[in-house]
């Protein structure tokens, strides 16, 4: 599965962004998504995560009621809806893959075999 990250761009605190992730080279509907984010000086931070169905979902708290991910895979695209920005979201954002065990979520980047190019995203005050 090959995934393009896209969307990111600079906004100010309040604002709002759509990250998009597009798979091509298999079927996307068996795999669950994740977002991660890398901010300079930091580790890797799960951000949301969504079941190969859509029926799970699941947030780091610190994004929790501003961003919503969801998928159409029909379009083989997940996306991941970002309000309220705040400057603390400002990284590097990377969508993931995986074909996890039943029809549930991961926190753990271990648990996703492909990764996206990654698409900054940066938040002004």
């Amino acid at each position: 599965v090959q995934l393009q990250a896209s969307g990111g761009g600079l906004v100010q605190a309040g604002g709002s962004l759509r990250l998009s992730c597009v798979a091509s080279g298999r079927p996307f509907s068996s795999y669950a998504v994740g977002w991660f984010r890398l901010a300079p000086g930091k580790e890797r931070e799960f951000v949301a995560a969504i079941s190969w169905s859509g029926y799970s979902t699941d947030y780091a708290d610190s994004v929790k009621g501003r961003f919503t991910i969801r998928r159409d895979n029909a379009k083989n695209t997940v996306y991941l809806q970002m309000n309220s920005l705040k400057t603390e979201d400002t990284a590097v954002y990377y969508c993931s893959a995986g074909a996890l065990s039943g029809d549930y979520t991961s926190r753990n980047p271990l648990a996703y075999n492909y990764w996206g190019q990654g698409t900054q995203v940066t938040v002004s005050s």
